[in-house]
């Protein structure tokens, strides 16, 4: 998938229709403001596979619009060629995280580095919650971790 002199991030949630999708188009969106999209293959997925094929959540997608930001995505799961072709894979949570790393063993070739988006904001909030059971200013938190996270990210990888 990531082509020769390109980098690649895939952002993963439990079911790719509320964090992850949100962590992309930010990501997305910061590489394409800072002239380096072109360089980056990005996605986003899930663990599971309950929302495949679905859009993201609608008051996912109000809290990125609000920030002008548009998410076209559509959920899917994680699957072996991501371990493979991805240098990243971040992740919300540590449920994530134990789920990506079981996946990642039955991978031969594995080579991409499993983390905890939260592990790059500079605020040091390691986990990003779930806000799907939540209200809009949970999305919106959501929202900020990942702008922290992500731009972080980005000058680490530049």
């Amino acid at each position: 998938m990531a082509t020769t002199g390109s980098k690649s991030a895939l952002f993963v949630c439990l079911g790719n229709i509320c964090r992850s999708p949100i962590a992309e188009a930010v990501f997305r969106k910061m590489a394409t403001d800072a002239g380096v999209a072109d360089k980056w293959v990005i996605d986003s997925a899930a663990t599971s596979d309950w929302n495949t094929g679905n859009s993201p959540d609608d008051r996912g997608l109000a809290c990125l619009r609000k920030h002008g930001i548009e998410s076209s995505h559509s959920a899917r799961q994680v699957t072996k060629d991501d371990f493979m072709t991805f240098d990243y894979i971040l992740c919300m949570d540590e449920s994530n995280m134990s789920e990506l790393n079981r996946k990642a063993k039955a991978v031969k070739n594995s080579s991409a580095k499993i983390e905890l988006l939260g592990s790059y904001d500079p605020e040091k909030q390691l986990i990003i919650n779930d806000p799907y059971y939540g209200s809009d200013e949970d999305f919106e938190k959501v929202y900020e971790q990942c702008v922290r996270c992500c731009t972080a990210f980005l000058k680490t990888n530049s």
